[in-house]
């Protein structure tokens, strides 16, 4: 999932998008030939006519796209046929600015159909059927442009997709478009025609791309706060759509997830890398706050020992975000015992010069809560090895321990690194660590450019409590949801299987040491509750997410694509979850804000040892 230093990608990919695209050209002979719209894009994903020259093909100009990588235009049919698989708009890619048309001007368009997939064939996306090296000509101008089709509740099928054609190595794009019985497509059916919703929720707030999430399903699984939580594989929430702008950047709304954009969004339906499916609006309802406020956990009793785990995105001691971290860390978490921080760069941040020391980054973070009004925190942590943890180049990413000296102590075992692995012994019975803090086998396949795992030992009230502390491979390179793959591959899911296992033998080990030991494992799992990822970190009944304790609805950390959704988990062994004296809490305070420090929400686990 896209963090500060993958949000950087992307906007170098967006800027190099020409190069990361590809266009389909098939085989077939071209020739010239005169059609209609709905000829050229077919009943299926792929242009009949790709490949193929076209004259004099028809339409109105519904709107013109004068940014980006992918300038040109949009027409539509004013005369549709019968057929609802047939989609009555397509793109006519210009390459440069589009000169000597208008938004409302009658045109005829010779050409090439091509097939243009955003990100490239590897990508898996859906392509885009378009009219390339165009000759315009334009026949009339002012004339009324096509009504908008109406894309809401009832129109968009609660099934997202087909199974793949097997013969074709599981893409849909040679499967003719079931429109009434598939959300995908019914939107690929409406693939560059004016489309319209009314009155929509947002559910993905504002990014810096300026792009936002709506919902044209009311109701479809939705939370408290007016997001829609995304729950299993099998419920990609079909009424999600990207919303994006033909008009000036300055005048884009900055939603929160929750707030509504009143009235009517209406535009073309576009398709792109990132998010698929996208109103480009011309016509951009008024955006209606919702109110959302951030939240706020309640304070640990003096019995309770707190355990929070919160993704900092990627700070460096040059970052303008301290004194906003420190004050959710003291105002919004209430000031936990133990916080585990992921994305921790070092001291020079993104600099690739060697440097792998953070001292300076958790002292600045450190001395930013206590001018926040919180504990001078102490910390422990372990410096990688350079640029071998993964992230962005030269940021050496890991995980940090702040801990509070005076509610907590810090059990100091000396001879854990970058490279050697902490083990466990048994001292009068009890388990305790070979090197705190310490690494999980630091050396193992599994942890190849990805962030090792930090075990450290705390002693809270007399007892001992094991902390370990994750940060998973990321997501980057799956297939998204609205891929020609049905089901899209989760090829990223590999290495954090292994990683999941490596983390639970290491739990297995503790407790087999001692049974009723206290142990917290938590972080960004980089994976959902009900992934494979968290079942094999549990393991049998060695750890349990404690997410789980909440409601269905209330579960989510993050929110990627409109979807409310679980990354940043808190797994609990036996002794805690026993009793179930423990209190969970996913305190939303960045992800469904456009103002958000960090794209992910803490986690706070308050408990009796």
């Amino acid at each position: 999932m896209p963090s500060k230093s993958s949000a950087r990608l992307a906007a170098l990919t967006v800027a190099a998008a020409c190069s990361a695209a590809s266009t389909i050209v098939l085989t077939t002979p071209a020739h010239a030939e005169s059609l209609r719209v709905h000829d050229i894009q077919g009943s299926t994903r792929i242009s009949p006519y790709a490949g193929k020259q076209v004259t004099d093909v028809a339409g109105i100009v519904t709107g013109i796209r004068t940014y980006g990588s992918s300038r040109g235009f949009w027409i539509q049919d004013p005369s549709p046929d019968a057929d609802p698989a047939t989609s009555e708009g397509v793109f006519v890619f210009t390459s440069s600015t589009p000169k000597g048309v208008a938004v409302g001007d009658s045109v005829k368009v010779s050409g090439t159909v091509a097939e243009y997939v955003p990100g490239g064939n590897t990508s898996g996306n859906q392509s885009l059927t378009e009219i390339t090296k165009p000759v315009t000509t334009v026949v009339s101008s002012g004339n009324p442009l096509p009504a908008a089709t109406v894309v809401d509740a009832r129109s968009v099928p609660a099934a997202y997709a087909p199974a793949g054609d097997t013969a074709a190595n599981g893409s849909v794009n040679a499967l003719p478009l079931q429109p009434s019985k598939y959300a995908l497509d019914r939107y690929e059916s409406l693939e560059g025609m004016t489309v319209r919703v009314s009155d929509a929720r947002v559910v993905g707030a504002t990014d810096p791309y300026t792009e936002l999430w709506v919902t044209v399903k009311p109701d479809e699984n939705r939370n408290r706060r007016g997001g829609t939580v995304y729950g299993s594989y099998d419920a990609q929430n079909t009424g999600r759509l990207q919303i994006q702008s033909l008009g000036a950047t300055a005048d884009f709304p900055k939603a929160n997830v929750g707030d509504t954009l009143t009235g009517t969004t209406a535009g073309p339906l576009d398709y792109n890398q990132f998010g698929g499916y996208t109103l480009v609006a011309s016509e951009l309802g008024t955006l209606r706050s919702s109110g959302l406020e951030r939240e706020t956990t309640r304070k640990q009793r003096s019995s309770e020992l707190a355990v929070a785990t919160y993704n900092v995105e990627n700070l460096d001691p040059t970052d303008d975000t301290f004194a906003a971290h420190a004050a959710a860390i003291v105002n919004n978490l209430r000031s936990p015992d133990i916080v585990s921080l992921e994305e921790i760069q070092d001291n020079n941040g993104a600099k690739n010069d060697g440097t792998v020391a953070a001292d300076q980054t958790l002292t600045k973070l450190i001395d930013a809560i206590v001018a926040a009004g919180g504990p001078r925190y102490d910390w422990r942590s372990i410096d990688p090895a350079d640029d071998t943890d993964g992230g962005e180049p030269g940021g050496n990413i890991r995980q940090a321990f702040l801990f509070n000296p005076e509610r907590v102590s810090f059990t100091d075992t000396p001879g854990g690194d970058a490279t050697t692995a902490a083990g466990v012994t048994k001292i009068r019975g009890k388990a305790h660590l070979t090197h705190s803090p310490g690494r999980i086998a630091p050396a193992d396949e599994a942890w190849k450019n990805s962030r090792k795992p930090l075990a450290g030992e705390f002693l809270f009230r007399g007892r001992t409590v094991f902390v370990i502390a994750n940060h998973f491979n990321s997501k980057g390179g799956d297939q998204g949801l609205t891929s020609q793959y049905q089901p899209p591959s989760r090829s990223s899911e590999t290495q954090r299987h292994r990683q999941a296992t490596l983390v639970n033998a290491f739990v297995k080990d503790i407790l087999d040491t001692q049974k009723n030991a206290d142990v917290v494992t938590l972080g960004d799992i980089n994976d959902f509750e009900f992934s494979q990822t968290t079942e094999l970190l549990e393991g049998r009944g060695e750890l349990w997410s404690a997410i789980k304790s909440l409601p269905r609805h209330e579960r989510y950390s993050y929110v990627y694509q409109g979807n409310s959704q679980v990354l940043d988990q808190i797994l609990i062994s036996p002794s805690i979850r026993r009793d179930c004296d423990f209190e969970y809490d996913s305190v939303h305070v960045n992800a469904e804000f456009n103002d958000q420090i960090s794209d992910h929400d803490p986690q706070v686990l308050r408990f009796r040892p």
